[in-house]
C-alpha cells in the first residue's frame, strides 16, 4: 500500500476544517481523506502551524519550502515523492494515486430519465 502524507499549510486546526469561514476545499479534501481511509488508505497530514517540525525534518519538504515558500502549500508526497503542490487532491487523484476505484453516484431524476436507464 502506498502512503500518501499532505503538508498542510498553518491552519487553525488539524484539519482546518473549524471556525465560522471554512474553506470548502479543506472540507472536500477531509471528506475524501476520510472516504480514502476508509478504503485502508496510509495518509498522514501535518499542520505547519502544530507539527512545524514535520516540515523542517523531512528533507524534502524542507527544500519544497526554501525554493518555493510556504504560499506554495498544500505539498502532497506519495511513497517519498512530489506528487502535487499549491492545491488539495481530488478525490479522482487519489482514488489514482491509491490503486482505488472512486465512488461514483448517479444522480437520477424522473424528469429526464422517466424510467430508463438514460442517466
Amino acid at each position: 500500500m502506498k502512503s500518501l502524507q499532505i503538508f498542510d499549510p498553518a491552519l487553525c486546526c488539524s484539519s482546518g476544517v473549524c471556525g465560522a469561514d471554512v474553506d470548502q476545499s479543506l472540507v472536500t479534501v477531509s471528506a475524501d481523506i476520510d472516504w480514502a481511509k476508509q478504503q485502508g488508505a496510509q495518509i498522514e497530514r501535518f499542520n505547519l502551524a502544530q507539527q512545524p517540525m514535520a516540515f523542517a525534518e523531512n528533507a524534502i519538504v524542507k527544500a519544497f519550502l526554501e525554493r518555493s515558500g510556504v504560499e506554495a502549500l498544500p505539498l502532497i508526497l506519495i511513497d517519498g515523492e512530489v506528487a502535487l503542490a499549491g492545491r488539495y487532491p481530488t478525490r479522482a487523484e487519489l482514488s489514482r494515486w491509491l490503486g482505488f476505484s472512486p465512488t461514483i453516484e448517479v444522480k437520477t431524476s424522473a424528469s429526464c430519465c422517466s424510467g430508463t436507464s438514460c442517466c
